[in-house]
């Protein structure tokens, strides 16, 4: 199969290890990956800030660049390694093509959506593969992030993977359903409440012993990592993806 890369803002400028795991990932399991090297922001930071003005532009480029790449062949799927990213295209594209009165741009989104994925559901609902090959001897703990959990409703897929992953011991993280706290711009304008979510979040995620949390969203990493980073907890955050491309011949430290 062929699939196009959205590497998403945080992956392109801050983590880009997550899409470059996907990208290995994809390729070791027989599938050929395409970057759109015109692709931007998708727009969810607007549209979740209520700017639904300025994030037409950025659906209409994304509509267009991905589109692009599935109606000439290039690809057959796009996936992205964020559920909020993935929520973002499906459940809000054609919403902010409407009311900006576009609504050639609106079934083109609707389109676009219907092809496109989040990492463990192309995985598992496209690919129908739960054991990927990966060797990841570490203790980890799951943190399902809102949007993969509550607007995809990914349900158990990306621990269905990760319970494949050979070496790797799965610890249940309690009240695993609640939001750490992050939320985008939540985080800055209710930080008190943002951090004492992500307080709550910590504590379980100490309480399991782990080595690592992992989670589908670079967003929900940085916060809860950056937290336990402070609490100097000794338990780092990794993506799925890192978790799932990694093997004997290149397991991370």
């Amino acid at each position: 199969m062929r699939i196009a890369l959205v590497a998403t803002c945080l992956g392109d400028a801050m983590f880009p290890q997550a899409p470059r795991a996907t990208v290995e990932l994809l390729e070791r399991l027989g599938h050929e990956v395409v970057f759109p090297a015109d692709q931007t922001c998708c727009g969810q930071m607007h549209v979740n800030t209520g700017y639904l003005d300025m994030a037409l532009p950025l659906v209409r480029h994304h509509v267009d660049v991905f589109s692009g790449a599935l109606s000439s062949g290039r690809a057959d799927v796009a996936v992205a390694p964020s559920g909020s990213c993935v929520g973002c295209v499906r459940h809000q594209h054609a919403m902010v093509a409407r009311r900006g009165g576009d609504e050639k741009l609106a079934r083109a989104a609707e389109e676009l959506a219907a092809r496109t994925y989040e990492l463990s559901e192309l995985l598992v609902d496209v690919l129908r593969v739960t054991d990927v090959g990966a060797y990841y001897p570490h203790r980890v703990t799951y943190h399902p992030t809102c949007h993969s959990l509550r607007m995809l409703r990914v349900g158990d897929k990306p621990l269905r993977l990760l319970r494949e992953v050979r070496g790797l011991t799965l610890t249940e993280l309690p009240d695993a359903e609640v939001c750490c706290g992050f939320g985008g711009t939540f985080a800055v304008k209710n930080a008190e409440t943002s951090t004492a979510m992500l307080a709550d979040k910590m504590a379980n995620v100490v309480s399991t012993h782990a080595e690592v949390c992992a989670a589908g969203d670079s967003s929900c990493l940085m916060h809860i990592g950056g937290g336990l980073s402070r609490l100097r907890s000794g338990v780092r955050t990794v993506h799925l993806a890192e978790i799932l491309a990694s093997t004997t011949d290149g397991v991370p430290a």
